[in-house]
């Protein structure tokens, strides 16, 4: 787990005006143009489209969702994970106007999951899943266009590509490959060009150089033809006839899945590229959605957010939507005055365009990742799923794998067996379920007949199966003269089965400390507990020996090497509903702690005459530990509190002489009175009010101890005021700047050192 910190994070960043930095957004408009103008040329081709359909997809995908969607500065249009999609529609219908009335229907659903708010669902797919998929319809293109760099035509299956690609080889066009595959090459090399003149991009040198290659050679080979112009590429979508009503339908269905899938995808991934307002998941499906609408109307491919383009918009610095709209208006513009441009490009050098994107679908990173986290089968079973079987089959079979492998692994059983001197320990623990029977009875055969067993059970649920194996073994093994004794450590998932009453719902492995003090406070069990209370102790005690040691030790022996470097010193009081590493999150090492009655911090000047502990701990906290932080933590309805407003003095003893550092504390509480007091505004309690002020009292009195004041005064150390209200289960943070409480998570600076007076 990573270390805590007791510092709050800023709010979120609001949503910046769509004329907030113009001067970056033009900028970051113009190297996204660039980088579009290629991009959406080629995915047309590769989807069997019209290419005109490629720029009104790029035109309409800027402009729309950047008024519309959720997410500022992602960046839509033609991507090239659709162009199967695409593709086999295309074949199916032979009617562009079809695949345009499919892909309105995609617009529509995506913009009612958008409106259900239920985007998120979108992204409950199997990350290996969704690269799989990706990169499967990477090598499909890739394959395809290879036959069009060597100046043929692609099959309609990629496996009759790869199966014809040596006879397209023996009859390659000799200058169409030497366009092709010189545009690869001018790609791959361009990321060791250096700056600044890696700046333009990639894609744009390799057309145009290749382009301008194949005019000064004048060399005969295929060209872009645009088929008249903007106007003439605008086929409006058609209301499809009753045969093909089911087929526009999945073919909607289609569209709209892996479109929504991977435009939050690459929103999510967007976000962590900049540091501005974080997407509106179900915003931005609304805005897909709209611009799968109008796009498949006007006659242009599907859209989705697309990654390269908005990564690209950021690096380029943009602040605001008004990159992706300015985007657009700049391909439209090319369009309308320079289409004559587009029909110079010869078609061999778009597809070494698009051999190259189709590799960039096979991403490396993605393949390691999912290596550590053991789902490259998925991966690999979903990558050649697409490629064999075709899109749909392929994700099919992916998912069917994804869900498989989740089951096992939801089901599986850690079932661990030792032995000390005959007596056999049998742990056993997650989930008991029918599939994890093999290698539960497996363990347990390997005992011998006979033996004393003593089995603890730490499990979250134990279904029919499970319980039979386990009672069957039990059963005989008692039966050959062994004895088995069952501990459960958690839910009494066995002994309800037995006496026939099982559980259904599957339960929290909360802490197993907790767990056993939560059933120590049932009055059966309180009823046979020993009268000094410390047999819920031991019984703790003996869970942690015997469960809970294991997965701390590697944590607690690497900090006995090292020592501990806590961050903060965390001072609070001893009452035992606070638990301070709860508070935090932290884990063992991460913070340092100081408890007493009513978290008081004695002056420095008293500590000699008071409470040496508290100085000690202080001193060793920022001295010795180097701590960055001291946090003081109060809390709701303290007894220490309601002690000092009730007269303490009549306690007598240590507690009275203790409490009495806390008059100062009563003191400025009457002083501020309740119209200044540091409240909460849920706050109604004179005592709650006074544990509020106590901690901005026991914040100024640190402030006398020469270790704290240094580190105040050199910037190495922070202070920070805490309650905690235990009816809410909440923390709220002291802001000196507003002079009260306010939740935790929003923006709190922490203490300034005092200002020295000047002679």
């Amino acid at each position: 787990m990573a270390r805590s910190n007791v510092t709050l994070a800023a709010p979120p960043a609001r949503r910046p005006g769509l004329f907030s930095a113009p001067r970056q957004d033009v900028l970051a408009s113009l190297v996204v143009f660039l980088i579009a103008i290629p991009l959406s040329l080629g995915i047309a081709l590769a989807s069997g489209a019209p290419i005109m359909a490629g720029l009104i997809a790029g035109i309409v995908g800027g402009l729309v969702t950047g008024v519309v969607a959720g997410a500022p500065l992602q960046v839509t249009g033609p991507a090239a994970g659709l162009t199967a999609i695409v593709f086999g529609l295309v074949e199916q219908f032979g009617d562009w106007r079809l695949v345009g009335a499919a892909i309105v229907l995609g617009g529509l659903i995506q913009m009612a999951l958008g409106a259900a708010r239920i985007a998120r669902l979108c992204l409950a797919v199997s990350p290996a899943v969704v690269h799989g998929m990706l990169a499967g319809i990477g090598i499909t293109i890739a394959l395809a266009q290879l036959h069009v760099v060597l100046g043929g035509a692609p099959e309609s299956h990629a496996l009759k590509n790869l199966q014809e690609l040596p006879a397209q080889l023996r009859d390659l066009h000799a200058p169409a490959a030497f366009l092709g595959l010189a545009t690869i090459a001018l790609l791959l090399a361009w990321q060791w060009v250096p700056r600044p003149l890696s700046a333009v991009p990639a894609s744009l040198v390799a057309v145009m150089t290749a382009t301008g290659a194949s005019l000064l050679l004048g060399l005969d080979v295929e060209r872009i033809n645009l088929q008249g112009g903007f106007s003439a590429g605008l086929q409006l979508a058609a209301w499809p006839s009753a045969a093909h009503w089911t087929a526009v339908l999945i073919g909607g269905v289609t569209v709209a899945a892996v479109a929504s899938v991977e435009s939050l995808l690459c929103a999510v991934a967007t976000d962590k590229l900049h540091d501005g307002p974080r997407a509106n998941l179900d915003r931005e499906l609304v805005g897909q959605g709209l611009a799968n609408t109008i796009s498949g109307l006007l006659g242009g491919l599907p859209v989705t957010g697309v990654i390269v383009r908005s990564s690209a918009n950021i690096n380029a610095g943009a602040k605001s939507q008004l990159s992706a709209i300015l985007h657009s208006v700049w391909i439209l513009l090319f369009v309308l005055l320079l289409g004559w441009g587009i029909e110079m490009i010869p078609l061999c050098v778009l597809a070494g365009l698009l051999v190259h994107v189709g590799m960039r679908l096979v991403d490396a990173h993605h393949i390691r990742t999912l290596m550590t986290f053991r789902e490259s089968l998925i991966y690999l079973i979903t990558v050649t799923g697409v490629v064999v079987l075709g899109l749909l089959p392929g994700i099919g079979v992916g998912l069917a794998l994804a869900v498989v492998l989740l089951l096992k692994r939801l089901s599986e059983t850690n079932v661990q067996v030792e032995e000390d001197q005959g007596r056999y320990h049998v742990r056993i623990g997650g989930s008991m379920t029918f599939v994890g029977i093999p290698s539960l009875t497996t363990a347990l055969e390997r005992i011998p007949a006979g033996s004393h067993v003593d089995v603890d059970l730490t499990v979250d649920f134990m279904d029919h199966a499970a319980f039979e194996a386990l009672h069957a073994w039990r059963v005989s093994h008692e039966r050959l003269g062994g004895t088995v004794d069952i501990d459960e450590l958690h839910e009494h998932w066995y002994a309800n089965a037995a006496k026939g009453t099982p559980h259904f719902d599957k339960s929290r492995l909360d802490g197993l400390l907790g767990a056993l003090r939560r059933r120590a406070r049932k009055e059966t069990s309180m009823a046979a507990t020993a009268t000094d209370g410390t047999e819920p102790l031991l019984q703790g005690a003996a869970a942690f020996n015997a469960t809970t040691s294991r997965d701390v030790r590697p944590l607690l022996s690497h900090l006995a090497d090292v020592g501990q470097t806590p961050q903060a010193l965390f001072i609070t009081c001893a009452d035992s509903r606070i638990v301070p590493a709860d508070l935090v999150n932290a884990d063992p090492g991460d913070i340092f702690v100081l408890r007493n009655i009513g978290n008081i911090v004695p002056s420095w000047t008293q500590a000699p005459g008071g409470d040496d502990s508290v100085g000690s701990a202080i001193e060793f906290a920022v001295d010795v530990l180097k701590v960055h932080s001291i946090v003081v933590c109060g809390h709701s309805e303290c007894g220490a509190m309601k002690a000092l407003l009730g007269g303490h003095e009549t306690l007598g003893g240590s507690l009275s002489r203790w409490l009495s550092h806390g008059t100062s504390s009563l003191t400025r509480h009457a002083t501020m009175g309740m119209g200044k007091a540091p409240v909460h505004p849920s706050a109604t309690s004179p005592h709650n009010d006074l544990a509020r002020t106590n901690v901005i009292e026991q914040l100024d009195r640190l402030r006398t101890y020469p270790s704290v004041a240094r580190g105040l005064e050199a910037g190495t150390l922070r202070l920070y005021g805490w309650y905690f209200d235990l009816k809410r289960a909440k923390v709220t943070v002291w802001d000196q700047a507003a002079e009260r409480f306010v939740d935790a998570g929003a923006e709190v600076q922490a203490l300034e050192p005092p200002v020295r007076a000047t002679a």
